[in-house]
Order: structure tokens, then sequence, then C-alpha cells
């Protein structure tokens, strides 16, 4: 099979599954210009996953936006430094039950099933080549290069986007419900320690959300402050590019080895989470942090050939300093110079953070305004977490908070602690961008319901046409009375 032919199959696939029929919302209108039925903000995986999703829930007014060029949207061909995903291979996502539109059938339209067995993991680069050809075959409306830089809500419930980039330039959208699916860092910031942003200049250092400039560093001294696998992945991919040597410095004493993404990808955890307790919800996530994601095995072995790869463990950072051209570390066990410092510390999910949301962030309850947890199990980084609806939707303090949060969803990192690895996880994808959809179509009809029902109630049009006469009865050129 060619991806022509699978193009072809897709499409006779979804045919049979009676997709793209005509919408059942009704259309707003506004002075001031159109008005979607859904903006989706990212178009990543999450974006495009729910953009299908909708599609098939017959809702087509809908607009995806994203910052970056076409092609480069998420972490893939950008920031993420991994060579594989560490999901497994088998597990379906944005093709949201469809064969043909599984990363499967995209890997053996190319290299057959023979390909496909000698698989072990999906290649980070052939993931970011599937998503763009799922974006294409589907037909998905993306327009790149266009930031949102706030959300103004409305009282007529039709929100304004304040968007500019390339395309843009400085503007306005609006909808009637807007999705952030804006990726990991989406929910707020990547999180860099106050020390090393007081003390040093960015010359010495950069987070691995950002862009590195691998070719000064050939043949220096790089230190990476983290015991994740991005961490791991940072390290491995700096002594491929030519780094002579990479330290990887780590709180704990030991590496975690568990990960608790695999037992909930098989106990039922990812698709059920919206049914818990928020004791336990709030129990599940505190112990999921503890243990986070380990290293994968080849990506650790890889790294762990290589001359240049150094592992401290037990080694927390308690004083950077610039020293010249050099950054000095300092831990417990010793100081240390280096040419250039990755910091892997991960994110903060907090509404306050977003610069979109500064009209709207005061209105959004937290973790922390809905549930006490005890003491052995208090972060206050899963409080500063958005509470949201099992739908994604942001909740509001007080009934003036949730009307101007009204159409607001979130599908980012920060929907952790109430929704689960949904948005965060490919394995989640699958059960999310369903529940997501049918909760947008949910909150769609219900604003309309007035109108729905009215005419629900008004409808008269005829479809039986059948008469009885029954002086007809026998006759062989009679009318049926079945219509």
């Amino acid at each position: 099979m060619s991806i022509e032919m699978l193009n072809e199959r897709v499409m006779t696939d979804l045919a049979y599954l009676a997709y793209g029929g005509a919408d059942w919302v009704s259309p707003r209108k506004h002075p001031d210009g159109h008005v979607y039925d859904a903006v989706i903000v990212g178009g990543g995986q999450s974006g495009l996953g729910l953009a299908f999703g909708l599609l098939r829930e017959r809702i087509s007014n809908i607009l995806v936006i994203d910052e970056n060029p076409e092609g480069f949207e998420g972490p893939w061909d950008t920031y993420a430094r991994m060579m594989t995903l560490r999901t497994p291979k088998h597990l379906i996502s944005v093709d949201l039950g469809v064969p043909s539109l599984t990363f499967r059938s995209w890997w053996e339209a190319q290299f057959g099933q023979e390909g496909w067995e000698a698989l072990d993991k999906i290649p980070r680069g052939d993931w970011m080549n599937y998503l763009r050809w799922y974006r294409k075959a589907l037909k998905l409306p993306v327009v790149n290069e266009v930031k949102l830089k706030l959300i103004e809500p409305a009282a007529d419930g039709i929100h304004k986007l304040h968007i500019e980039g390339a395309r843009a330039k400085v503007g306005e959208l609006r909808a009637r419900k807007i999705v952030l699916a804006t990726g990991i860092q989406g929910g707020g910031e990547w999180y860099v320690p106050p020390m090393i942003k007081e003390k040093l200049t960015r010359q010495f250092y950069a987070h691995t959300s950002e862009r590195i400039d691998f070719n000064r560093l050939k043949g220096k001294r790089v230190a990476v402050l983290g015991g994740g696998a991005s961490a791991f992945d940072n390290a491995n991919f700096a002594l491929s590019e030519g780094v002579a040597e990479a330290h990887v410095f780590v709180r704990r004493k030991e590496l975690p080895r568990v990960n608790p993404i695999r037992q909930m990808e098989s106990s039922g955890m990812i698709e059920r989470y919206p049914a818990l307790s928020d004791a336990d919800k709030y129990a599940v996530m505190s112990h999921f942090f503890a243990f986070n994601q380990p290293p994968t095995n080849d990506t650790f072995a890889r790294a762990a050939e290589r001359s240049g790869f150094r592992l401290h463990l037990g080694s927390s950072w308690l004083d950077v300093e610039a020293r010249g051209d050099q950054a000095v570390v300092t831990t417990g066990k010793g100081s240390f110079e280096f040419d250039f410092l990755i910091i892997s510390t991960g994110l903060v999910s907090d509404p306050a953070l977003r610069p979109e949301l500064r009209l709207l962030e005061s209105d959004i309850v937290r973790w922390s305004d809905r549930y006490t947890a005890p003491a052995e199990l208090a972060n206050p980084l899963l409080d500063a977490h958005p509470y949201l609806t099992p739908g994604f939707a942001f909740t509001g303090r007080n009934e003036e908070g949730e009307r101007r949060l009204h159409g607001l969803f979130a599908f980012n990192y920060s929907v952790m602690v109430s929704c689960g690895l949904s948005a965060s996880a490919i394995s989640g994808m699958r059960f999310a961008v369903p529940r997501l959809a049918a909760a947008i179509a949910d909150q769609l009809f219900m604003d309309d319901r007035e109108a729905i029902l009215s005419g629900f109630f008004a409808y008269d049009e005829p479809e039986f046409v059948g008469e009885w006469n029954p002086a007809d009865r026998g006759r062989k050129d009679s009318k049926s009375v079945t219509g």
C-alpha cells in the first residue's frame, strides 16, 4: 500500500461512518465579524485530535490556530530531544478508533507489515510526520503563525480572542467556545530554580524546552539538572551532537525505576480517572508526581555507553555562580565547572502564569479552593492546578465567574489533577478527546436549548404520505398504506 492508497482508504472509512454530515449548531451572528462555534488554540496532536472529534460531532464551524510555522507544531521537531517516543507503539491515540487513521496504518503504508513488526518504539521524527499527514488527510482547518495574546470574555456568550502573528498581524477572533490545547507548558510555565535565574545570565543556561545551539557546545562540558526522562534525553542528545562531557545531576540517591503510566494504561485508570473522588484524584497525582517517568532503558544505555557521560546521584545544586566564562555548580559532593547548563526541572501549572488568561484567572477555581489534602500528601504544585469539570471546563468562584468562564476549556498539562493523563500523554488521547468533544457539543446544545426545543415542538413536516381507502382494497393499482 502507498500513502495515496491509504488516503483513499481513510475517506472510504469515514464515509462508512457518515462523517461530514450537516451541522446541527445554528450559526451566531455578530456585528464585528464571524463567530466560530469553537476555536482551538494549539495545532499539535491535542488540537488536531480535537478538531477531528468536533467534526465527528457535526460541528464544523471551527478553527485551529497555532503560533508556529506549519509542520512545527508541538515539541517533536522543536525542543523534544528523545530518539523515540516512550509510549508503546501499539496504543492508539488521535485516530479515535478509525483503523486507517492509526500510526500503524501510516507506517505500514510505507514499510509494510514486516516493517511494523520490526519497529520497537516510534521514532520521534516519524511521529511528527504522522501528525503532518493526519492533518492533511483530514483537511483540518488549521491556521499557523497566529498567536493568542488575550481572551476577553463577553456578556453575550461570545468570547473575543486578541491575536497577532505573521498571518494575523494584530486582530481579533470571536468564538462561543475556546479550547486551550496548548501543550505541556500551556497551563503555566517552565520552571527554572530562582537561584539560577538570579545568579547567572542567559549565556550560561537554557531550559530543556528552549532551542539550544549545540554546535557552539561541541567539545564543551555541559551539566544537566534533573532526574526525569527529559534530563537523560538531553544528555544523550548533547553527547550525540559532539559535547565532550554531559553531567546529569539528580537530587535522589537512586534513579526512579517504576513508570506509573504503564500501570495506568492497563488498569483502566486513564479512561476511568474522572470517576474518582477528589481525594482519590489528589492521592493518585501526588503518587504520580513522586515517581514521574524514569528514563527509558535504551536512552540510558546509549548515554551510559558514551565516554563523556557522568551521573551524579544525591547531588542537589546548593549554589551556582559565574566565574569568567564558566558556570560553577556547588553540590554537597563538591564544586564543578561547566561551559553550559541545561535545566530539566519541569514546569509549574497555574492559570495566573498565563498572559492570555489575565482577565479571567481570578475567576478560576483552583484545587486549593475545593480540596484540602492530608498533610502527608499536600503539595502546592498540585493545589495550584485549575479545578475542572470532567468535561475539561473551567469552573468559576461564583455565579459571575461561571458566566465569564462559560465556554472556556483546558486541554493541556494543567488538566492532570482534574482529568488525569489526557492531554498530557499520548496514551490518554483516545479517551479524552471524545469526552472533550462531547462536552463542548453538550454545552452548545444546552446554550441553544430553548431554540432547539421550540423547533422540535413546532416541527410539522409530513413524512408519511400513504392514504387509506377501503374501496381500493385488492386493486393492483391501489396506493400502499405503508407509505
